[in-house]
């Protein structure tokens, strides 16, 4: 099966090498980078590093960095993508038991989990306020989307193509609430979503959403549920759900 990995870049010059190089040899096809029109010197040191890099000429938004590797990866016939943030926060070294997990047939999407306990995560640098709003808000989509996830918010994820080419992640958002939106989307169409733990680490280079931007997020996720309801009740149609 053919694997490729996409890195939704802004500013990550100080990370993006070490992320690329904790990546386990032999897992991958391909790495492709997409620059979001980063002030620093990340596509320097992406070409440095072999990466296929894309670029967008200004700031377009999370959402719409991953519209276009997610685009350019099923133009190359990847039967799954990797999704990981090139900030050195996540673990690189799980990607392959992620892939398994999609290539066993057990799962068609997999997470990167960093909260496997309270102690660890803020050990690891989680702001409380973080941890906090993580927690609560995955217990409550667990209940509501009768899933047993540990984290709905983690930026390491498996996909298969079957999921890309199904969900209308075209229609997503451009901002932060795009993750949000893939995994309700899977709901919708019925998909295996499952997790394994990843260590996380937070540091000065490290990306982050600010509280501003955790509230925006927030509401953006809550927009998205009702929408799902209604849609799955028959009262709307949203373009979230299907393809246009």
């Amino acid at each position: 099966m053919k694997v490729i990995i996409v890195l939704p870049a802004y500013n990550a010059e100080k990370t993006i090498k070490d992320t690329v190089l904790s990546i386990p040899k032999n897992c991958y096809d391909k790495l492709i980078l997409c620059d979001d029109g980063s002030t620093d010197k990340t596509v320097d040191e992406a070409k440095k590093l072999g990466i296929e890099v894309l670029q967008h000429t200004k700031n377009l938004g999370y959402g719409a960095n991953q519209k276009t590797l997610y685009a350019k990866a099923l133009e190359y016939q990847a039967d799954i993508v990797i999704m990981l943030h090139p900030d050195y926060q996540y673990d690189p070294r799980i990607i392959p038991y992620m892939i398994g997990f999609i290539k066993e047939n057990i799962c068609d999407v997999v997470l990167g989990n960093r909260i496997r306990t309270r102690k660890e995560a803020l050990f690891n640098g989680m702001p409380l306020w973080k941890y906090l709003l993580n927690r609560i808000s995955s217990m409550f989509e667990n209940i509501i989307f009768g899933q047993n996830l540990a984290e709905w918010h983690s930026g390491l994820r498996a996909y298969s193509r079957k999921v890309l080419e199904t969900i209308p992640w075209e229609n997503n958002s451009n901002d932060f609430v795009f993750d949000q939106q893939m995994l309700i989307q899977c709901v919708f169409y019925g998909f295996r979503i499952g997790d394994v733990p990843v260590v996380s680490k937070y540091f000065k280079y490290s990306s982050s959403i600010n509280f501003y931007q955790s509230i925006k997020y927030g509401i953006g996720t809550f927009v998205t549920i009702i929408k799902y309801f209604l849609t799955k009740a028959g009262i709307i149609k949203s373009k979230l759900f299907f393809k246009q």
